[in-house]
């Protein structure tokens, strides 16, 4: 049985050079192609592919403004030249990030991945992890990878989240999970009325709170889970009202 597979790049010749190692592998049939994004949103309604390699910088729509856009949800390879772009391709649910210049040796490991991933159920679509991470209003969920898996789990269930550089860990119960975005970012999809930033680098969940101490001159906030986190001066005024 074969795979339909569509390719969804700008450049000519990324577009030929994929179908040629494409052309070569015998359980799939590239059946089209489309130069931009708009054309590639139409092209997936339409052809509905089993499985798109879709370039993230393209004229029109960007490839994740392309996941957005369509009903149709095939499984997804992204391609593109930008390294930066490879922890937010795996947190949307590609199954894999190709950099290019890609070769055979480098689409046949993908490849793999993609017969093993195609015998798999999707309970997750990766257009339901964009929306959860590009949307508008307060997160319910959140999309992390554990493994060779991409799963859900409740903001209830995170008792803190800290800034760490370019990521944020979320804590939740033992597990510790890293998210590709700022905190800053986070901070306005959740819902203030549960989640509260305490310190430049931390907000916590105030169902997890045990109590907040003084400690020296300052604040601490105490978790369930053990954590002791300083509160800055400035949110330990903002704290006083909470109650209010």
């Amino acid at each position: 049985m074969k795979v339909s597979a569509l390719i969804a790049d700008d450049e000519p010749v990324a577009r030929a050079g994929l179908r040629h190692m494409l052309a070569g592998i015998e359980w799939v049939t590239c059946m089209g192609e489309a130069a931009n994004g708009p054309a590639a949103v139409d092209a997936i309604n339409t052809l509905k592919p089993e499985l798109v390699f879709l370039d993230i910088q393209m004229p029109g729509l960007l490839g994740t403004d392309v996941l957005r856009q369509v009903t149709h949800q095939p499984f997804v390879v992204f391609t593109t030249a930008y390294a930066q772009h490879a922890a937010t391709a795996f947190e949307l649910g590609a199954l894999d990030y190709l950099l290019k210049p890609f070769g055979p040796e480098r689409l046949a490991k993908t490849m793999e991945r993609i017969r093993a991933a195609l015998g798999e159920p999707r309970e997750t679509p990766a257009i339901d992890r964009l929306r959860e991470a590009l949307g508008s209003g307060p997160m319910s969920r959140l999309f992390v990878r554990t493994g060779g898996a991409i799963i859900p789990v409740p903001v209830v269930d995170v008792s803190w989240f800290e800034a760490r550089g370019d990521y944020v860990a979320a804590y939740a119960g033992k597990a510790r999970h890293l998210l590709h975005l700022s905190l800053n970012r986070l901070e306005v999809r959740l819902d203030p009325k549960r989640f509260v930033r305490i310190h430049r680098t931390h907000i916590v969940n105030l169902d997890d709170v045990t109590a907040f101490r003084k400690q020296g001159k300052g604040l601490v906030a105490e978790l369930k889970d053990g954590a002791r986190l300083a509160v800055s001066r400035n949110r330990a005024q903002d704290l006083r009202g909470l109650g209010a």
